[in-house]
């Protein structure tokens, strides 16, 4: 079976994404889990361009790596010098590292217009430098930058630059398509025709500009390539690197290549989503096969095939990659939909029972103004409970004034004042908050307390306000999504109404009628 190594880059290229700003608490976290993951490679930082990733060569260095590799990046020495006087690459040697990759120059274009030096000179910059750090007992990784568009532009001299370090002793040639302007087709012959010339291994390290780097990736293995390099959730400067996460995926399980462990694949979904967490970046729903909506299911048709033989519309067990099925539910999802999240919640409807009937459309009449229960599914919980006449309310509400007041030249202060009722005893409170949803937030939970003291461990942990129909300008109808959490599970509510305030207040109750059920259930 052919093997592939992996050389994740998202602790270096992937910091390079917009928005991304690692500690160095946080590159070990991340190198952790890759390690865990089974990445042949990790590669760190550049311990010469700045002190953060010489800390983390250090402290990474106290760390026992079991599957990975550390590597430190850097660049080729400086025309007209030698690489043994070269400050930079002295660096590497103080690191600790026994692996580097050093990106040289391949288009003549750079060579000249960036490096204002000598094609020549260039070449001597790749063998002197790889053969510097060969000589000092290290192992090199050769990056020929801007590869492909060198080939295109100087074949033969692209050529020599990789044959330079290659006579050098690099470990690994690696072709970049550092622009990301590449088509599939073209890099598929080009590592088809590069492969029989280098007699080491064979990278592949793709940009996404063209949105084709996992796909790029993948056809250069097919052509030979034997190393991929790329970044968790395709994080990287511009449009991004290649994703690893669906380039380890098909590897895998489309091309039946060795890169992992069978038994890691599993972790895919997890890495993902702690590596979005980390990089303090929101995974999108689609990402595919670890994305919250790789395998959800809305359309009618499709629910219904999918629960006889999830072939028909799953390309893959969700399970492989650590991924689940979720069947959602809106007006598009028929009673199917609603008679498996009911069996789900073991309440006891039959897909053919005139209620399931009934719900999908309450469920159709609350879209149709703007409701969306895909997206909030603890508040479809609440109303598939109520309309089966199974939910006890903990408590009702009797009124509540929210005040926002303005002082020149002072904050803005909100303050919310509530009247509840539970259990027949009346509670009357205010609390101030940050913003009127806020303080509405901490008046309810303020009057609910003594009743029910789990409340004090719930927060709001987000905030999404949707405006229906703009053309109604000030009087539009909006919907509102709060995301909610407790020690142990986040879930999300929805309101709609043509105030703002009322629509908060929907989606709030829900949130904390959801976490008083919830706990009720896990005491029952």
């Amino acid at each position: 079976m052919l093997k592939i190594e992996l050389y994740d880059t998202t602790l270096r290229d992937g910091s390079q994404g917009e928005g991304i700003s690692y500690s160095v608490m946080d590159k070990l976290r991340i190198a952790e889990e890759l390690d865990k993951l089974g990445v042949h490679f990790i590669e760190g930082g550049w311990p010469g361009s700045n002190p953060k990733d010489m800390e983390f060569f250090q402290k990474a260095a106290q760390h026992s790596f079991k599957n990975s590799k550390l590597v430190a990046f850097g660049s080729t020495r400086r025309p007209h010098s030698k690489a043994s006087q070269d400050a930079n690459l002295k660096v590497f040697l103080k690191s600790g590292v026994e692996f580097v990759t050093i990106f040289g120059k391949t288009w003549d274009l750079h060579v000249e217009d960036v490096l204002k030096t000598t094609l020549e000179e260039n070449l001597k910059m790749i063998e002197d430098t790889v053969s510097f750090l060969v000589s000092k007992g290290m192992t090199v990784f050769y990056d020929a930058e801007h590869f492909f568009d060198a080939f295109a532009a100087n074949k033969q001299y692209s050529l020599k630059c990789l044959f330079a370090a290659q006579k050098a002793g690099a470990r690994a040639i690696v072709l970049c398509d550092t622009n990301g302007g590449s088509i599939t087709s073209k890099i598929a012959s080009v590592v088809k025709e590069i492969r029989p010339q280098i007699n080491v291994s064979l990278g592949i390290h793709c940009h996404n500009d063209c949105g084709l780097a996992v796909a790029n990736t993948l056809a250069a293995v097919e052509a030979g390539a034997d190393l991929v390099q790329g970044t968790i959730n395709g994080y990287g400067e511009r449009c991004g690197n290649a994703d690893l996460v669906p380039i380890i995926a098909n590897l895998k399980l489309k091309l039946g290549v060795s890169c992992i462990a069978s038994e890691k694949l599993k972790e895919l979904t997890h890495v993902s989503r702690f590596v979005a967490e980390v990089s303090n970046m929101r995974l999108k729903n689609d990402q595919p096969f670890v994305g919250e909506s790789a395998f959800a299911h809305k359309g009618g048709v499709h629910i219904n095939a999918v629960m006889k033989n999830p072939k028909t519309y799953e390309h893959i067990d969700p399970a492989l990659v650590g991924n689940h099925r979720r069947i959602l539910v809106s007006e598009l999802g028929g009673k199917t939909g609603i008679f498996l999240r009911a069996k789900a919640l073991e309440l006891g409807l039959d897909k053919e029972d005139p209620k399931t009937k009934q719900i999908l459309k309450l469920v159709q009449d609350l879209e149709h103004k703007g409701y969306h229960f895909e997206a909030a599914e603890a508040s479809f919980e609440i109303l598939l409970k109520k309309a089966l006449k199974k939910y006890n309310k903990f408590f009702d509400l009797e009124g509540f004034r929210v005040v926002i007041e303005k002082v020149s030249n002072k904050k803005i202060t909100s303050e919310a004042i509530i009247k509840v009722k539970v259990n027949g005893v009346k509670e009357h409170t205010a609390a101030e908050g940050d913003g009127p949803v806020n303080a509405l937030d901490n008046a309810l939970r303020k009057a609910l307390k003594d009743f029910y003291p789990t409340l004090s461990k719930m927060h709001l942990s987000d905030f999404k306000v949707r405006v229906l129909d703009e053309k109604s300008g000030t009087a539009a109808r909006v919907r509102v999504l709060i995301q909610s959490q407790d020690e142990a599970d986040t879930w999300s509510t929805v309101g709609v109404s043509e105030n703002i305030i009322e629509a908060s207040w929907q989606a709030l109750s829900d949130s904390v009628e959801y976490k008083l059920l919830k706990d009720k259930l896990k005491h029952e």
